[in-house]
């Protein structure tokens, strides 16, 4: 049997496992240890031992649970209830100004939290109700909502940017500097289709009543201030980072501790909130550290198969397709995986066929690893399974149907699909920020 059958039928069995509703690290681990026994016999079953060895030695993935931890802290003790209410009060007065406002929370939430899931628990808990109760289009705010957690994947420190580091063996602290530019240019562009939609129809999108916006001055500052919290730990993380005075271990350490502190000194920290935060930060690391684990096994066998190389040659040789034109299709086959998988599901099926094909074409693995991670968040919006779809319809109330959650994402889903385009025709959006930070 050739080693291009092998390949397929390996992908194959992996893609049954998955369709019986076997967690994903089981499915693919599963399948890297029952291949590898077969093809090499009891040497074969080494992959799995050399893939743990290589995980437990990675000394990035510290950075994993103390960010997941910083975020939670963040949310269990309610301190993302005062972003809110900043932007509450600053934005209210414009048409549009919550939605805005709005997508400056999911900013924050992701530079806190690092997961879209975060995002969308606080933006259609705290957020949505708000927005509905104000006269907002239900459309609109659904869309608003589902659009800016995508953000959580994007902007540092995402945490589906350290899994692709793992796997395509890249400094995590470059990823997360990639991802800032795109991110908050996603960001603006979601903002300026807010402002011209409102512009044109106020209505989808009404000002606050006077009596809402009568508030003094002293209590917008004092607002100003409890909101800008987040932003503080934000920055007492990444600008000892940035300027190279801690390595990425540390600074997620200073950001735990920080938001730790915070939290204890705003009297929000209870022993609920500490417990639900550890339990949370250990459920979501164990689950990520298996999911790596298995990833990293069936990606050794792949490629001691030859069969990326295989891939390669069909492309290149048999189809006459340029770099280009191969890149396209693989954005293309994330949209279409996006349907019905997670981000995590995606990158682990498929980044032992791309990384090495993405490399071998010349192209930059910072920059593809944006790529895919933009590609990712418009995968998560589109029907009929994206992910943050059924999200939203889980937690938005009863006047919020399936078809106004479906036609919510078209407008963000074009809007991310132009910033998709630009990043692609302008790779140095992505790379000027590591190029010029890593460069000092």
């Amino acid at each position: 049997m050739s080693y291009e059958m092998l390949a397929l039928i390996l992908f194959a069995s992996m893609m049954l496992m998955m369709m019986t509703g076997q967690r994903v690290f089981a499915a693919i681990g599963f399948v890297a240890v029952a291949a590898a026994l077969p093809l090499w016999g009891v040497g074969g079953s080494n992959i799995a031992f050399s893939a743990a060895m290589k995980l437990m030695k990675w000394y990035p993935l510290l950075t994993l649970p103390l960010f997941i931890f910083m975020g939670y802290v963040l949310s269990e003790s309610r301190i993302a209830d005062d972003l809110y209410k900043m932007f509450h009060v600053w934005m209210g007065p414009l048409n549009g100004g919550l939605a805005i406002g709005t997508i400056g929370l999911m900013v924050l939430i992701s530079a806190m939290n690092g997961l879209s899931v975060a995002g969308m628990a606080i933006g259609a808990t705290i957020a949505l109700p708000e927005l509905l109760k104000r006269g907002y289009d239900k459309q609109m705010v659904t869309g608003v909502i589902q659009a800016g957690s995508s953000l959580g994947i994007l902007v540092p420190p995402s945490v589906v940017l350290v899994l692709y580091a793992m796997i395509a063996r890249q400094p995590v602290g470059q990823l997360w500097l990639a991802g800032v530019v795109p991110g908050l240019m996603m960001a603006a562009l979601f903002v300026i289709y807010i402002v011209i939609r409102c512009y044109f129809q106020p209505s989808l999108g009404p000002a606050l009543p006077a009596e809402e916006r009568d508030v003094s001055r002293r209590e917008k500052f004092r607002l100003l201030r409890a909101g800008l919290l987040p932003l503080a730990i934000f920055g007492a993380m990444m600008v000892p980072f940035v300027n190279g005075w801690t390595s990425l271990v540390e600074s997620s350490a200073i950001g735990a501790l920080t938001a730790f502190v915070a939290a204890v000194l705003k009297r929000r920290m209870t022993w609920q909130v500490f417990h639900t935060s550890v339990e949370k930060t250990l459920f979501v690391s164990c689950m990520f550290m298996w999911i790596i684990l298995a990833a990293l096994g069936f990606g050794a066998v792949f490629d001691g198969l030859g069969a990326v190389k295989a891939i390669e040659g069909f492309f290149v040789d048999q189809l006459g397709l340029g770099p280009w034109e191969i890149l396209i299709l693989m954005q293309l086959s994330y949209l279409i995986m996006g349907t019905f998988l997670d981000d995590t599901a995606m990158l682990v099926i498929v980044a032992p066929l791309y990384v090495p094909l993405v490399r071998a074409l010349g192209f930059d693995l910072i920059w593809y690893g944006v790529l895919y991670t933009i590609t990712c968040q418009i995968a998560y919006m589109t029907p009929p399974f994206g992910y943050n779809l059924f999200l939203m319809r889980a937690m938005a109330p009863k006047e919020v149907g399936l078809g106004d959650i479906y036609r919510s994402i078209v407008p963000f889903v074009l809007v991310m699909l132009v910033g998709l385009a630009v990043i692609t025709a302008f790779p140095e959006i992505a790379l000027w920020l590591p190029n010029y930070v890593y460069g000092k």
